[in-house]
Parts: structure tokens; C-alpha cells; sequence
């Protein structure tokens, strides 16, 4: 095994066993909510992979070692920390692990964590694309690079919407990555559940969700999948208000030339306030959405092996 790999000792049983597991990010935990709404956050996302039949295997690096199923105390600890956890994205990890250092994984890490530790599926909150203005600025995050070489099926609500959501589904296409739609036609947009942009193709079960990704795995191809699955209506925000919130802390961003990977963070924290909280329930009730379809998905795969 991986000298800078350490896997929980309830995760490599139920992968050995070839039972379902679901891997979960660490940067929501650290970077993506206050404490300690983000640790009950986090425990309660593993108990609803529990319910959904799975077993959880929340992901960051602790000590220099890439921890895949990170006990309580670890997810406490994250929490407490907070910003000070540095987000580790695939750029970081040689340094941070040789370095004996801590980190919280974002979608790319979290990806690479699970299929080292061999997981096939892993569900978030938004996965990063091709920022507004890129093409100025070129900034575009590696979770796009990441699905296009790492064979994990990625569930999510979407792309986040302070992103430029046509240009990241451009690339996505470029790269070969399937976006599958849960139940819809539309691409989800994070807080809402419509963005008007068409996604590759609807599937409209778990069984059917695990069917394609199995068939491109026996393709050998090696990049993953991304199953783009709607917040719940009832949580969902109205698309003109958020928009509208969005366009307001991308501009402030840009003018406190705020840039990098402290965009997202900014941004997130910003929409929360000028929303007062709203935007904070919605993430958190679209994270427990793709945590029971995640489970699911992963409960199908071992069912069809």
C-alpha cells in the first residue's frame, strides 16, 4: 500500500468485502462552513450514507498521511480549525505529505484519495469549473482535469453557480467526461435546480447510474463520471435572487483582487451573508440529497459486480 495512504480500518474491510462505500470531501468541513454547523454538517452526511445502505469514508490529510475515513475526533478537528487547514488540491499533496502536514481535500484530492483507496463513488456539494472570465484569466479549477483522468463517479448538485456554467460544460465535453442529469434533462446550478443548459444524457435511477459507469470502466477508460443530481425543490433558491446575490460577491471578489483557490471560499462565505443563512441551508440540504444518491449508486455497483 501507499506509504502516504491510510485507510480506516471499517473502509478497508467493507472495500475488501466489496461492500458499498462512498467517499465525502473534507474542504466542506474546513473551508465551506462555520463552526460547528459544518461538523454536524459532516457527521450527519455520514450517518445518511449509513442509511442509504453504505458505509462512509470522509477523506482529508491528517499528519502527512491521506486518510480516507477520517474518525469524529478527525472531522472535529478539522471543523475547529477551519480556514487554517490548507486546501489541498493536486498540486499540494507531494508537499504537504512529505512535509508531515494536515490538509483538506477538495474534489480532485478527494478523488485521487478514493480511487487509490479503491471507492468508486464519491458525493459533494458542487464540483469547480471554469470561473467567469477565464478567458482572461485562465482560471479554471483541476476538478475538471481531475474527472478526465481519474475513473470516479462524482455525485453532485452541479457545477457551483459562481461559475461560468456553459464554458465548464465546453470543457467537460472537450475532456470526454459524461454529465449525466438524476432525473432531469437541465444541468442542476447548485442552489437551483434549473440553469437552462442541457446535460449529455437523463438517467433516472441508481441502477441505471451505475450501469453506464460500469460499462465505462469496462471500456478502460480512465476518466470518471459526473452525475448531476437537483437540490430539492423545497430548498431550492429563486434563480433571479441568487443570480443576482452572485453577480454582487463575483464583483466585490474582483475588486478586492481576491483570486485563486480563496475564490470559492470567498464567495460561499459572502453569498451566505447577503442571503442571511439561506444559501448556507440550501448547500447543506443539497449535500444530504447527493449523500442518499451517492449510497445508492455505490449499493448498486456492488449489486451488479
Amino acid at each position: 500500500m501507499n506509504r502516504f495512504l491510510k485507510v480506516s480500518e471499517e473502509v478497508s474491510e467493507a472495500i475488501h468485502a466489496h461492500k458499498p462505500v462512498v467517499a465525502l470531501e473534507s474542504t466542506i468541513i474546513s473551508h465551506g462552513m462555520p463552526y460547528p454547523k459544518n461538523v454536524e454538517t459532516a457527521l450527519n452526511v455520514e450517518r445518511i450514507v449509513r442509511q442509504n445502505g453504505a458505509v462512509p469514508a470522509t477523506v482529508c490529510i491528517i499528519g502527512g498521511k491521506l486518510t480516507v475515513g477520517a474518525s469524529a475526533e478527525e472531522i472535529e478537528y478539522l471543523g475547529k480549525t477551519g480556514l487554517k487547514v490548507p486546501k489541498a488540491s493536486r498540486r499540494d499533496l507531494a508537499v504537504l505529505l512529505s512535509q508531515g502536514l494536515d490538509g483538506a481535500t477538495t474534489v480532485t484530492t478527494t478523488m485521487i484519495g478514493a480511487h487509490l483507496a479503491g471507492i468508486s463513488v464519491f458525493a459533494t456539494g458542487g464540483v469547480g469549473g471554469v470561473h467567469r472570465g477565464a478567458e482572461t484569466t485562465m482560471d479554471i479549477s483541476a476538478d475538471l482535469e481531475e474527472l478526465a483522468k481519474t475513473p470516479v463517479c462524482v455525485v453532485c448538485a452541479g457545477c457551483k453557480s459562481i461559475l461560468d456554467l456553459k464554458l465548464t460544460l465546453e470543457y467537460l465535453e472537450t475532456k470526454g467526461v459524461p454529465v449525466i442529469g438524476y432525473q432531469t434533462g437541465e444541468l442542476p446550478a447548485f442552489y437551483t435546480d434549473k440553469s437552462g443548459l442541457k446535460v449529455d444524457y437523463r438517467l433516472d435511477s441508481p441502477d441505471e447510474v451505475a450501469g453506464a459507469f460500469r460499462a465505462q470502466r469496462e471500456l478502460g477508460f480512465d476518466g470518471g463520471m459526473l452525475v448531476t443530481n437537483p437540490i430539492p425543490h423545497q430548498y431550492a433558491m429563486d434563480p433571479d435572487e441568487i443570480n443576482a446575490t452572485i453577480d454582487q460577491a463575483v464583483e466585490e471578489c474582483r475588486q478586492k483582487g481576491i483570486s485563486g483557490k480563496a475564490i470559492t471560499p470567498y464567495l460561499l462565505d459572502r453569498i451566505q451573508r447577503l442571503t442571511g443563512g439561506r444559501s448556507l441551508e440550501s448547500n447543506i440540504q443539497l449535500v444530504y440529497n447527493n449523500a442518499a444518491l451517492g449510497a445508492k449508486i455505490a449499493c448498486a455497483l456492488c449489486k451488479g459486480a
